[in-house]
């Protein structure tokens, strides 16, 4: 938190903390480099919405290896439950095709 005004006041175009989790922080940390923009990680749930996220002033959210180590959770289990079980109850829970294209289709590249 301490060296955000400084990266600011060097000329940094967008700034960067990880580990912000409460309101709290991250209004600090937003007020801290005011008026360039805070780019906030969340790559697990910190029991906000992007909405309440944006309120606190946020500019930008990353997801770092979030989406990709969600996905590699529904691969395990799955993988785990054939392995473990010679079971393959767990492939009920993907998504069907139709559903991802659609998905892909309406949202396309994802910005905030």
């Amino acid at each position: 938190m301490r060296r955000l005004p400084a990266y600011a006041a060097a000329g940094a175009d967008v700034l960067y903390a990880p580990v912000l989790r409460t309101p709290d922080v991250i209004k600090a940390a937003v007020d801290a480099v005011d008026p360039k923009p805070l780019n906030l990680l969340v790559s697990s749930p910190v029991g906000l919405s992007v909405e309440q996220i944006a309120t606190l002033g946020v500019r930008r959210i990353s997801l770092g290896s979030g989406l990709n180590r969600a996905a590699w959770g529904g691969f395990l289990r799955a993988a785990r439950m054939l392995a473990d079980h010679g079971r393959f109850d767990a492939l009920g829970e993907a998504e069907p095709f139709d559903a991802l294209n659609r998905f892909f289709r309406t949202h396309g590249r994802p910005t905030l």
